[in-house]
Protein backbone atom coordinates (compact mmCIF):
# COMPACT_ATOMS: atom_id res chain seq x y z
CA UNK A 1 0.00 0.00 0.00
CA UNK A 2 1.30 3.44 -0.92
CA UNK A 3 1.69 5.79 2.02
CA UNK A 4 0.10 9.20 1.56
CA UNK A 5 2.34 12.16 2.20
CA UNK A 6 1.41 14.66 4.86
CA UNK A 7 0.85 18.32 4.09
CA UNK A 8 4.17 19.17 5.73
CA UNK A 9 5.95 16.61 3.56
CA UNK A 10 4.38 18.11 0.42
CA UNK A 11 5.36 21.63 1.49
CA UNK A 12 8.93 20.45 2.03
CA UNK A 13 8.96 18.68 -1.37
CA UNK A 14 7.64 21.76 -3.20
CA UNK A 15 10.15 23.97 -1.41
CA UNK A 16 12.99 21.64 -2.33
CA UNK A 17 11.95 21.73 -5.98
CA UNK A 18 11.68 25.53 -6.01
CA UNK A 19 15.12 25.86 -4.38
CA UNK A 20 16.65 23.43 -6.89
CA UNK A 21 15.13 25.38 -9.76
CA UNK A 22 16.47 28.68 -8.39
CA UNK A 23 19.95 27.23 -7.93
CA UNK A 24 19.84 25.62 -11.37
CA UNK A 25 19.14 29.07 -12.80
CA UNK A 26 22.06 30.47 -10.76
CA UNK A 27 19.92 33.02 -8.93
CA UNK A 28 20.19 34.31 -5.37
CA UNK A 29 17.15 34.38 -3.07
CA UNK A 30 17.18 38.18 -2.98
CA UNK A 31 17.09 38.41 -6.78
CA UNK A 32 14.18 35.97 -7.11
CA UNK A 33 12.30 37.68 -4.28
CA UNK A 34 12.71 41.05 -5.99
CA UNK A 35 11.57 39.67 -9.37
CA UNK A 36 8.56 38.04 -7.67
CA UNK A 37 7.72 41.17 -5.65
CA UNK A 38 7.85 39.25 -2.38
CA UNK A 39 10.12 39.46 0.65
CA UNK A 40 13.23 37.31 0.89
CA UNK A 41 11.89 35.70 4.11
CA UNK A 42 8.71 34.71 2.21
CA UNK A 43 10.85 32.98 -0.43
CA UNK A 44 12.94 31.34 2.28
CA UNK A 45 9.78 30.02 3.97
CA UNK A 46 8.59 28.60 0.65
CA UNK A 47 11.93 26.91 -0.03
CA UNK A 48 12.14 25.52 3.52
CA UNK A 49 8.59 24.19 3.39
CA UNK A 50 7.66 26.07 6.54
CA UNK A 51 4.55 27.64 5.06
CA UNK A 52 3.69 29.85 2.19
CA UNK A 53 0.75 30.97 0.12
CA UNK A 54 -0.35 29.81 -3.27
CA UNK A 55 0.12 33.39 -4.45
CA UNK A 56 3.77 33.32 -3.37
CA UNK A 57 4.34 30.02 -5.16
CA UNK A 58 2.85 31.36 -8.40
CA UNK A 59 4.85 34.60 -8.19
CA UNK A 60 8.09 32.69 -7.59
CA UNK A 61 7.42 30.29 -10.45
CA UNK A 62 6.75 33.27 -12.72
CA UNK A 63 10.00 34.92 -11.57
CA UNK A 64 11.82 31.68 -12.37
CA UNK A 65 10.05 31.47 -15.74
CA UNK A 66 8.62 28.10 -14.72
CA UNK A 67 4.86 28.61 -14.83
CA UNK A 68 4.54 25.69 -17.26
CA UNK A 69 4.93 23.54 -14.15
CA UNK A 70 1.49 24.71 -13.01
CA UNK A 71 -0.18 23.18 -16.06
CA UNK A 72 1.11 19.77 -15.01
CA UNK A 73 -1.09 19.81 -11.91
CA UNK A 74 -4.21 19.16 -13.97
CA UNK A 75 -3.74 19.78 -17.66
CA UNK A 76 -6.70 21.26 -19.44
CA UNK A 77 -6.76 20.97 -23.17
CA UNK A 78 -8.83 22.91 -25.63
CA UNK A 79 -9.55 19.74 -27.57
CA UNK A 80 -11.92 16.89 -26.83
CA UNK A 81 -11.65 14.87 -23.67
CA UNK A 82 -10.36 11.29 -23.79
CA UNK A 83 -13.92 10.03 -23.26
CA UNK A 84 -15.18 12.10 -26.19
CA UNK A 85 -12.41 10.68 -28.37
CA UNK A 86 -13.33 7.14 -27.36
CA UNK A 87 -17.02 7.71 -28.11
CA UNK A 88 -16.18 9.13 -31.53
CA UNK A 89 -13.93 6.18 -32.29
CA UNK A 90 -16.72 3.78 -31.33
CA UNK A 91 -19.20 5.62 -33.56
CA UNK A 92 -16.88 5.33 -36.54
CA UNK A 93 -16.29 1.62 -36.06
CA UNK A 94 -18.50 -0.45 -38.34
CA UNK A 95 -21.03 -2.54 -36.48
CA UNK A 96 -20.00 -6.11 -35.92
CA UNK A 97 -22.21 -8.86 -37.26
CA UNK A 98 -23.61 -11.30 -34.84
CA UNK A 99 -23.44 -14.88 -36.04
CA UNK A 100 -26.28 -17.09 -35.14
CA UNK A 101 -25.64 -20.70 -34.35
CA UNK A 102 -27.33 -23.24 -36.61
Amino acid sequence: MVRMRTTLEWLHELGTQVRALRIERDLEQAEVAERASISRPALSALENGTGSTLSTLVKVLAALDATEWLTTLHPTADGPSPLELLREQQRRRPPQRVRRSR
